[in-house]
């Protein structure tokens, strides 16, 4: 379906378009995708799509910022929190 065909076409263009980019910026762009294309399964709309591509794109940041961040691991507290600590 045309449908199916855009989000392959959308996400080879986001693969290529962000290869030289940082892990903080990888993370940004896939989370922004993702989020986008949650938002709008969720919400159908417009508004719905870009609140998930924001939330999605901050999410990805700091998840990807957190890899670029050597000797830093990412645990979970037994609240489902998350916290960055030195690697053991």
């Amino acid at each position: 379906s045309m449908k199916k065909l855009s989000a392959i076409v959308m996400a080879l263009s986001l693969s290529v378009a962000i290869a030289g980019c940082t892990s903080t910026e990888k993370g940004a762009a896939v989370g922004a995708v993702g989020g986008a294309l949650v938002g709008q399964a969720i919400g159908g709309n417009t508004e719905s799509t870009l609140v998930g591509a924001a939330v999605g794109g901050i999410a990805g940041a700091v998840i990807g910022n957190s890899l670029e961040r050597k000797g830093y691991c990412i645990y979970r507290r037994p609240n489902g929190t998350t916290y960055e600590a030195r690697c053991p």
